[in-house]
């Protein structure tokens, strides 16, 4: 098998468990199984999911959370990749940065929201920095320990051979904990949707979450599952994307 047959073939395999999933909601109510008032059917829902896109409603949404979402990952992810890499490279700076981080990591993060209200007020602002402190902390995390677990023998040669620092830098400890750090992005990526639709229950006239929990306030079932499962097509949609950079930037790691 050739690998780009097999690579088709891994895709198609993504998609079963969703698709039999829905096939499923979809057979149980059309079995009498459950109030279609209070848990529409897939169908119900697509066709409410199609008139909101048609009205141009959901794409307005969707807009405001995804800008909130791009920002707020950016500005978490690039300090916790560049504090996670000097942490494994200077024990001064790990020894600066642990407290912090095992003090500050377990606070929900949603919880800081009526602090971020008060600091920048009920804008997208406030939103996007509650997005990037949630995923500053699994990337840092992830990204120390990927290269703080490089084997030894690799920081002997490079010295051995006189590399600087800087080199050292970008051609050890960045490209040796890049597996680690994909997986905290793919954490980071998950974490930045659920704080965010949750803040956007409360603190805003725009967004997936809001659009939530105004349907949930009016009673409007089959348009609170469409945000739902736009949340849950958002979120596929950029793990996909994650993982074809993934396995553009280390294809070692596929192989």
């Amino acid at each position: 098998m050739s690998a780009r047959s097999r690579l088709t073939q891994e895709r198609l395999l993504y998609l079963i468990s969703p698709i039999g999933l829905l096939l499923l909601w979809q057979l149980l109510l059309m079995a009498g199984f459950g109030d279609r008032r209070f848990i529409p059917a897939p169908s119900d829902i697509a066709f409410r999911f199609w008139d909101m896109i048609v009205s141009g409603e959901l794409w307005t949404h969707v807009a405001v959370t995804l800008y909130r979402v791009l920002v707020g990952f950016l500005l978490g992810v690039v300090p916790g990749v560049a504090v996670g890499l000097l942490m494994a490279m200077f024990r001064p700076v790990r020894i600066f940065f642990d407290p912090l981080i095992a003090s500050l990591f377990p606070i929900p993060k949603i919880a800081l929201m009526p602090l971020l209200l008060l600091a920048f007020g009920f804008g997208d602002a406030s939103k996007v920095a509650l997005v990037a402190i949630a995923v500053f902390f699994p990337v840092i995390i992830n990204t120390y320990s990927g290269a703080s677990n490089i084997e030894k023998i690799y920081w002997d040669v490079a010295r051995n051979y006189g590399a600087s620092q800087a080199v050292m830098f970008r051609r050890i400890v960045f490209f040796g904990a890049l597996p680690m750090i994909f997986a905290g992005l793919r954490i980071a990526l998950a974490v930045s949707f659920i704080v965010l639709v949750a803040a956007e229950f409360v603190a805003t006239k725009a967004g997936i979450g809001y659009l939530i929990w105004n349907s949930w306030e009016l009673l409007q079932v089959d348009v609170m599952f469409v945000g739902i499962v736009t949340v849950g097509i958002l979120g596929l949609i950029a793990t996909v994307i994650l993982q074809e950079i993934e396995r553009k930037v280390i294809p070692w790691k596929a192989e």
